[in-house]
């Protein structure tokens, strides 16, 4: 039994006529970044080492993806000037920040060439990719895949290594961090 697209699509042909889009009602950007707050989120430091040097950038869209084999994903801006250096190296580290580490986020989340100044981190084992101390955990992956989505790339990663530390992560909601929306900033 063939699927529904496939089903439109042989239905379309055997007319002549063409496949339709249909167009969707835009979303307001204020709105969409209003409701998807409320989702609460980790926040992480994506990691790699380019020309010698390490790179990051701070992201809060990273999700497990799959068991066999292990993946996981995160989405990046395409306008990331950090990115294409990370993406180069072929491997990375996706560094899960605890909660005393809203600072580091901050200094992740700005463009710059100083990122790591003042971050202590050792190279991961496998890629040389930089694990931040004092993380809740990190994984260590090579880049399985870099796929168009929107304004953003999704890269998913195959998982090399990976570990985790008892320590309280770094939440993210309505727009604050773990600390702020706990005192009732939001």
């Amino acid at each position: 039994m063939r699927g529904f697209i496939e089903e439109q699509k042989a239905r379309c042909a055997d007319s002549g006529g063409p496949l339709r889009t249909i167009p969707l009602p835009s979303v307001d950007a204020w709105e969409y970044r209003r409701v998807l707050g409320n989702f609460i989120s980790g926040v992480t430091i994506v990691t790699g080492m380019h020309e010698d040097q390490p790179v990051g950038l701070a992201c809060q869209s990273f999700s497990a993806l799959s068991l066999d084999p292990p993946l996981v994903l995160f989405c990046v801006a395409k306008s990331s000037s950090t990115w294409p250096r990370i993406e180069a190296a072929g491997q990375f580290a996706v560094n899960v920040l605890s909660d005393h580490q809203v600072a580091v986020c901050k200094q992740f989340g700005r463009p710059g060439p100083d990122k790591f100044e003042g971050v202590a981190w050792q190279p991961a084992g496998r890629t040389g990719s930089p694990i931040i101390d004092g993380v809740v955990g990190w994984v260590e992956c090579e880049t399985e895949a870099v796929i168009e989505g929107g304004d953003h790339w999704i890269v998913t990663g195959r998982v090399v290594d990976l570990d985790a530390y008892p320590r309280d992560p770094l939440t993210f909601f309505r727009g604050s961090f773990n600390q702020e929306w706990r005192e009732g900033a939001y």
